[in-house]
């Protein structure tokens, strides 16, 4: 018997209509903790950047200790950086959420440092001379106009965790990764191409709203430019 012509399930097609309908659930689903994995893998690489950059910036001697643990971290292979964790976090979601803050470390702290730095000495001086201490001088000068630099990197490294989030369907938290893997298996056409197009609007998408951030956070660079 063969299948009814408009059946693209059946036919196991890679556009199908029929595919987005019968699995909206699974599809949210799926998008919902690909978006949780992403966003607090960014947010918690952005909470340990901060002061390590900081660190950095401030003493010379820990610039080059903290540069190199985060750019050797990057570049340990995905599977081998799970394995290694395994021990530590077993097969849940927490894995998958370290691998990917150990990931971003590499790409906020150097953003961040380099934003720091670029602060003009002149303008420093300034803000001393007007009775700045160093909190109010950080806060109110220097991470304002170390933000451009610092979102740079901040835009880059949700980018690349939206992407390696897949990874995590090694142990059944990949989001949309879990569908892909699954797909891949079995040979399901459809649900291998609605989860990958899903994952890039994704990273489209965060791109977008990142960059809209930016320039609502930095309106003196649109002035500039």
């Amino acid at each position: 018997m063969t299948a009814p012509p408009d059946d693209c399930l059946a036919r196991n097609e890679w556009l199908c209509g029929a595919y987005l309908t019968s699995r909206r659930e699974i599809l949210w689903d799926a998008v919902v903790q690909h978006l949780q994995l992403t966003a607090v893998s960014v947010l918690l690489a952005l909470v340990l950047a901060v002061p390590l950059a900081l660190a950095a910036r401030r003493r010379r001697w820990a610039a080059g200790p903290v540069l190199g643990v985060t750019t050797i971290l990057y570049t340990v292979p995905s599977l081998a950086m799970f394995s290694l964790l395994l021990p530590v976090y077993g097969l849940s979601a927490s894995l998958v959420v370290a691998g990917l803050v150990l990931y971003s470390l590499t790409l906020l702290v150097r953003n961040i440092l380099a934003g720091l730095r670029a602060v003009p000495a002149e303008t420093r001086q300034a803000a001393r001379g007007m009775g700045y201490g160093p909190v109010r001088l950080l806060v109110a000068v220097e991470l304002p106009l170390a933000l451009p630099a610092a979102m740079a990197g901040l835009r880059i490294a949700t980018v690349s965790a939206v992407a390696l989030v897949t990874v995590g369907a090694i142990v059944g938290y990949g989001g949309l990764g879990n569908l892909i893997y699954s797909g891949m298996n079995t040979y399901f056409k459809a649900q291998v191409l609605t989860a990958s197009v899903l994952c890039v609007v994704i990273a489209v998408a965060a791109d977008v709203l990142l960059l809209l951030a930016q320039r609502i956070l930095t309106p003196w660079t649109r002035r500039r430019s």
